[in-house]
């Protein structure tokens, strides 16, 4: 819970709960998916109080404000505390995933598709897919 007056962009990531490891963290900033105002920023950049970070996490995308330095990684309704979450709702999850596919799936234990079965299969893929 203490502030400390120095922090670096890996550590904050992780103690703020955006990365599962401090290596995570790390690797994500080497391969410039942590950024600061369009920006790829190293591992060692200092974070300060209201500036704004774009981090990129496989398909999800999220914009973080600065509120406050955490220096050691702790619960997560703590964690919240410290970060704003301006991630425009376009992006977020919940909102894609009204447009996924259906997950076409088969009752266990009745084989494989027939032939006619694969062709009605292809039928509603392609139905769907344009």
């Amino acid at each position: 819970m203490a502030e400390k007056e120095k922090l670096r962009i890996d550590k904050y990531l992780w103690s703020i709960r955006a990365f599962k490891t401090r290596t995570l963290a790390s690797d994500a900033c080497k391969a410039g998916r942590v950024k600061l105002g369009g920006n790829n920023i190293k591992p060692s950049h200092e974070v300060k109080v209201g500036e704004v970070y774009t981090v990129s996490k496989g398909p999800d995308k999220r914009v973080l404000k600065v509120t406050g330095l955490l220096e050691s990684r702790t619960d997560a309704k703590t964690a919240v505390m410290f970060y704003e979450d301006m991630t425009p709702v376009e992006e977020t999850t919940a909102f894609k995933s009204m447009f996924h596919a259906p997950v076409l799936t088969r009752d266990r234990g009745t084989g494989r598709p027939t032939k006619r079965d694969r062709r009605e299969i292809d039928d509603l893929k392609d139905d769907f897919f344009n």
